[in-house]
């Protein structure tokens, strides 16, 4: 859990961070290896990937999406942070991929990545949330611990081998596509109401539960369910037949 604490150091004692260290938003505490190595699983992280760490540390996170290939980047508030994890990068091999900027979270622009870890309080989660659900459709966000309250993670996994801390769930999200409104389809009026991936509304006369996984989209209208892909201001509906829905 980091956004940086700024830490006394000397020319003669190299600076070592210390579990619990006041930070601008939080105190330092690292994410057990084994969470790191789930969020990331969560995320799918693949060579093909840009990671954003928020609140990066000792670095640790931004090192193992590295390790997998995936361009990583640690936002971190604390200079000597920074400078210890172009250190660890640079001993694990990775300084190509893995780069740290000295940062304050909240002003920096992130969205590029498709990838977001944190571990941060609830109450900074929910500051970034807007940004975050500003972000494309399918990015992929993962947390150590803590929710982003009332939007529910889409995965939640307890790590039992190697973590025996207070900090051993992952939590998992997928941004969701915008959908709220009224759609114009063969089979009249499609009107959603969207609750972060969760869909209520009416097609036609015919109640409509849904949900969102990133652009993918599923409903079930009466007896009648729907899957298909959000672009925009239209929705191509496949299965069990061909539909397309226009936003009115």
């Amino acid at each position: 859990m980091a956004n940086g604490a700024f830490a006394q150091t000397s020319s003669q004692k190299p600076f070592e961070p210390q579990v619990g260290q006041a930070g601008k938003d939080v105190v330092w505490v690292p994410t057990p290896q084994a969470v790191v190595d789930k969020m990331l699983d969560l995320a799918q992280v693949t060579k093909d990937d840009i990671v954003y760490d928020l609140g990066s540390g000792d670095g640790r996170t931004v090192i193992t999406a590295a390790k997998r290939g995936s361009r990583a980047f640690g936002i971190e508030y604390n200079p000597d942070m920074v400078t210890l994890s172009q250190n660890n990068a640079k001993a694990a091999g990775v300084e190509d991929r893995a780069t740290f900027v000295q940062a304050d979270l909240f002003e920096t622009d992130f969205s590029k990545a498709n990838v977001v870890t944190m571990f941060l309080l609830p109450s900074i989660n929910i500051k970034l949330r807007p940004k975050i659900l500003d972000m494309r459709p399918g990015t992929r966000i993962a947390s150590n611990t803590f929710t982003m309250e009332d939007w529910q993670a889409d995965e939640t996994v307890t790590v039992t081998d190697g973590c025996s801390s207070s900090w051993c769930t992952a939590l998992f999200w997928i941004v969701p596509a915008k959908v709220e409104g009224a759609w114009t389809t063969p089979n009249g009026t499609l009107a959603l109401t969207q609750n972060f991936q969760i869909l209520s509304g009416t097609l036609g006369n015919a109640a409509v539960q849904g949900r969102l996984r990133g652009n993918a989209i599923t409903l079930t209208a009466g007896n009648q369910k729907w899957a298909g892909t959000v672009n925009g201001n239209s929705i191509a509906f496949t299965s069990p037949s061909a539909m397309t829905a226009t936003r009115k």
